[in-house]
Order: structure tokens, then sequence, then C-alpha cells
């Protein structure tokens, strides 16, 4: 049980400890000192942006439910009235689960992923408010890669509210349907005894439209405002 002590190997083994130590210590720092610069890098890239289009990633290792056509991108961008733009013009800051997992898939697939798109409200492109950002990158092809969403749910009524604005047929409906309604109580007031109904309410009906009409132009073009199909993806304030 109690075998005399070798010096010697006492000193190795303390010597092998310490170089284990250090080693360990060196590695940690290096990996720590690899990972702070590679986030950085990411969030310089997520703030200058730039138009690379695909990104060499492991198809394989790719989850199939987040990989998303720009034409089904764009489809739900007129929907429900969101900007698809770089994250250079993204005005709120990046959380950093989304910085991490950019970093995860970088190391996971061996590769630096660039090109970054975001899926949001147009208010988030000039306000700060945390109303429910999606981040892409390009596969290649008009696919995109969803790696993280964040913030608040889009209000169940949002795609109802801005269907309206869906396109410039959806405007016009939407003005006649409104001056239907009000030339529909105007006309029931003002012909209660009067036999000539339909003449008056076509009359009351053609006046609201034109009223309807101007107050919307009157709004819109001012403002710069148009339609969910011409803004999906412009970096101008409309």
């Amino acid at each position: 049980m109690f075998s005399p002590t070798d010096i010697k190997k006492e000193l190795q083994n303390f010597k092998l400890r310490k170089s284990n130590h250090k080693q360990f210590v060196s590695d940690l720092l290096t990996s720590i000192s690899d990972t702070v610069k590679q986030e950085e890098r990411i969030g310089a890239s997520l703030s200058i942006g730039n138009d690379q289009d695909q990104n060499n990633y492991n198809i394989d290792l790719l989850e199939s439910d987040k990989i998303f056509h720009i034409d089904t991108i764009k489809s739900i961008c007129i929907d429900f009235r969101l900007r698809f733009l770089d994250t250079k013009y993204f005005k709120n800051d990046f959380p950093e689960e989304a910085i991490e997992k950019i970093r995860l898939l970088e190391n996971q697939h061996q590769t630096k992923i660039e090109g970054f798109k975001i899926m949001a409200p147009s208010k988030l492109f000039r306000l700060e408010n945390p109303d429910d950002p999606l981040l892409f990158a390009p596969i290649g092809n008009g696919y995109y890669y969803l790696i993280h969403k964040w913030g608040n749910d889009l209000s169940p009524f949002r795609k109802w509210l801005v269907k309206p604005l869906r396109n410039l047929d959806n405007v016009l409906i939407s003005a006649m349907c409104i001056s239907f309604v009000l030339a529909y109580v105007v006309n029931s007031f003002l012909t209660v005894k009067d036999n000539n109904f339909i003449s008056n309410f076509f009359l009351l009906f053609l006046f609201n439209f034109k009223w309807v009409v101007a107050v919307i132009m009157f709004y819109a073009i001012p403002r710069g405002k148009n339609v969910n199909e011409a803004i999906w993806d412009s970096v101008y304030n409309k």
C-alpha cells in the first residue's frame, strides 16, 4: 500500500499537469477570442449588409421547415404589409440570440454566412419597436433560410386590416364599399318619403366615391404611401 515515492516521477507528473493546465487555459482563451471575433464579424455583416444571394451550406444539415422561396416570402409580405429588406436598413439592435444562432450555424456548416435579410413591418426600418422581425440568409436560386425570429407576434387582425392596401384594385374596391355604405345611410335619412330613392342613392354614391378617393389621394400622395405589392421589397419610405 505504501510504495516508495519516486520524486522524479512526481516532478514529471506535476510538470505534465501544469503543462496540461496551461494548454487548457490557452485553448480556452483562444476559443473565447475566436468567438468574440466571429460575433463581431457577424454583427458588422448584419449592420453593413451586402448583395450576396448565396451561401455554401451543407444541405443535409438544413431544417426543411425553415427553407422558404422568395415567392412565398413575397406573398406573405403583401398579405400582411411587411418589408423584406437587407439588414443594413433595420434600425433596431439585433438580439444576442440571433448572432449566436448565426455563429453556431457557421460553425456547423463550416462557412461564413452573408447577405442577411429581415422580414418585418415597415416601421421597424425607421423606429424602435419590437414587432415580429424574422432574420433570413440566402441559400441560392431564390431560396432563403430562416435563422431567427424574435419580438411579438403580429395582431391576428393585421392581414384583414391591411387587405384594402394589398393592391390598387383593393384600394378602389374598398373606396367603393365605403362610398356605398355612406350613400345608403345618408340616402335613408334624406328620402324617407321620397320615391326617387334609387336615383338619389346613385348620385350620392358617385359624390361619396369621389370624396373618398380624394381623401385617399390627399393622405397617400403627400406621405409617399403605396400599396403592399409595391413596397414589400422597397427601401423607400412608402
